[in-house]
């Protein structure tokens, strides 16, 4: 008896079909397409008779617009030092961010004198930093880099410094009365248990080190797609200034693919009455 009503559930699960384990994901993925080759195709029919291409582009526009850019190297060259500047930036500043999180949340002391003015310089909106960059560093790469390391750092401190603060008292006093040392206790109980808000920090970063890096890039530049879109818009080009903009989405959803990733480890880290 025992047997057979533990294989029944097993029978059922295996006869299920493609559809049943899949179906809702394909239905997703299907309506996303739907909308957006909708969404293409009364881009395109408006644009002319009803909205003037030179203010709104068109798909066509923006494809050849891609493919002119594509074939003389204007996209890979721009979008190569997008991309340095986003991984310079993002891995700089995330390191700084997570290191500085480790050694000042644990002291009580040290956080509650430096908290008020660490969230003074996280409530400046960063694009007022690029001005100060540029008299400081100029508008080659390091200026972008930074104002991208700026934005994840924030991001990152904050989010590892609560995860450390948040830190069962109980674990640690455990491990004191164990005998461990501060290694010990820094290396076995804070960084597991903090390793969620580490984490999270880098997920929720990952789009500003773009948004740092262009940013940068539009204020003052002469590579990178931010000063694409600079360049097209100043010669009332919109078909350029849509076509970075696909490019930027590409490289966004690429990102976000990537957080995902880091969602999924994170969850690991969680306990499992969570």
């Amino acid at each position: 008896m025992t047997a057979t009503s533990v294989s029944r559930p097993l029978r059922i699960e295996s006869r299920q079909t493609w559809w049943q384990r899949h179906g809702r994901r394909t239905t997703v993925w299907g309506l996303r397409a739907l909308v957006l080759v909708v969404g293409l195709v009364a881009w395109q029919l408006l644009s002319g008779p009803v909205l003037d291409p030179l203010f709104v582009s068109s798909p066509a526009g923006i494809l050849e617009r891609l493919t002119q850019w594509t074939t003389d190297g204007t996209l890979w060259e721009h979008a190569w030092t997008t991309i340095k500047e986003v991984v310079l930036g993002f891995t700089f500043g995330a390191l700084a961010g997570a290191l500085l999180a480790y050694l000042i949340a644990p002291v009580r002391t040290i956080w509650s004198v430096l908290d008020p003015f660490l969230m003074a310089l996280y409530s400046i909106p960063k694009v007022a930093l690029a001005p100060l960059f540029i008299v400081w560093f100029g508008i080659g790469t390091q200026m972008k880099v930074l104002l991208a390391a700026v934005s994840v750092f924030f991001l990152v401190f904050l989010n590892t410094a609560a995860g450390v603060r948040d830190v069962d008292r109980g674990l640690i006093d455990a491990v004191r009365l164990m005998g461990g040392t501060r290694r010990d206790i820094a290396v076995k109980v804070t960084l597991p248990a903090s390793m969620t808000g580490l984490l999270t920090g880098l997920h929720v970063a990952i789009p500003y080190a773009l948004i740092g890096a262009v940013i940068g890039e539009l204020v003052a530049s002469n590579r990178g797609l931010g000063y694409l879109i600079s360049d097209a818009s100043a010669r009332f080009d919109t078909d350029g200034v849509f076509a970075t903009l696909v490019v930027l989405s590409v490289f966004a959803a690429v990102l976000n693919l990537l957080v995902n990733l880091l969602g999924a480890r994170a969850n690991r880290w969680k306990p499992l009455d969570q």
